[in-house]
């Protein structure tokens, strides 16, 4: 058995479990990220008595984007607090959000803008031509990396930076730029069921004679139903639900349908 973090098959506990499952239902989300978070909610609401750490062990974590003089920068919080910078998140896993903060310094420096630098790093500032008149133009790069709206820009000089990296034999710092690469399509890759100040809604679908109605709480998708009925029963949960959920929820009643009939 593995989990989205690493090897389980050390944990013979497990085993028990295994012999308890009645059935197997699953949800097809949009991205790893996207069923990592679900994995999260679903374990918070609920822990199972297998489970070491309710919600699991793994971080969840915010990239603050910082232009204020003193301290401009890209960096980590563990808390929602935003004051004077632009928070994005949340994100789950420490490691790919440093990893990713990592690769948008290496595209865009924004920490060289700052009033204050060591020696080295005004001499790095001086040779890549990086200065206070820089500060809103890569914060910008940094947060449309970040928001999806242009990511590939990132992607682009990473890849870059990786491949001169591997012709000349350093392969420690071109490995270094893969990790980054993937850490940042970790955090920029579609995540929808854990929004930060998100609402309540349910959203419905139904296929083949299944309907599936997920719960969504407090802006976390953490609970979901699936039951036998015909389309009209599920008509009105089904035009409620928000259009930007409608692929989503047709989708998971599909993929409902086909197992149960397995």
């Amino acid at each position: 058995m593995q989990s989205y973090w690493g090897d389980l098959r050390d944990r013979l506990h497990l085993t028990e479990m295994v012999a308890q499952i009645a059935r197997v239902e699953a949800v097809a989300c949009d991205s790893v990220h996207e069923a990592a978070w679900l994995e999260r909610n679903l374990l918070e609401a609920d822990m199972p008595p297998w489970n070491r750490t309710p919600g699991g062990a793994e971080t969840t974590i915010y990239i603050l984007v910082d232009t204020r003089p003193r301290t401009a920068g890209v960096r980590t919080s563990h808390v929602a607090r935003f004051d004077g910078v632009v928070g994005l998140g949340p994100y789950l896993g420490g490691t790919r959000a440093r990893q990713a903060i990592s690769g948008l310094q290496r595209a865009f420096p924004l920490s060289y803008t700052r009033d204050r630098l060591t020696g080295a790093e005004r001499d790095i500032a001086a040779r890549r031509g990086i200065g206070p008149q820089l500060r809103e133009p890569l914060a910008a790069a940094v947060i449309s990396a970040l928001d999806g709206t242009n990511t590939g820009a990132a992607c682009e000089v990473l890849t870059a930076g990786r491949d001169r990296a591997a012709a000349a034999l350093n392969f420690e710092l071109a490995a270094r730029i893969h990790d980054e690469l993937a850490a940042l399509e970790w955090v920029t890759s579609m995540q929808r069921v854990t929004i930060e100040g998100g609402g309540d809604q349910d959203i419905c679908g139904w296929a083949d004679g299944l309907a599936v109605t997920f719960s969504i709480r407090g802006g976390r998708l953490n609970r979901w139903d699936q039951h036998e009925c015909s389309r009209s029963a599920v008509a009105q949960a089904s035009a409620a639900t928000p259009p930007e959920w409608a692929a989503f929820a047709q989708r998971n009643a599909e993929l409902a349908a086909a197992l149960i009939r397995v």
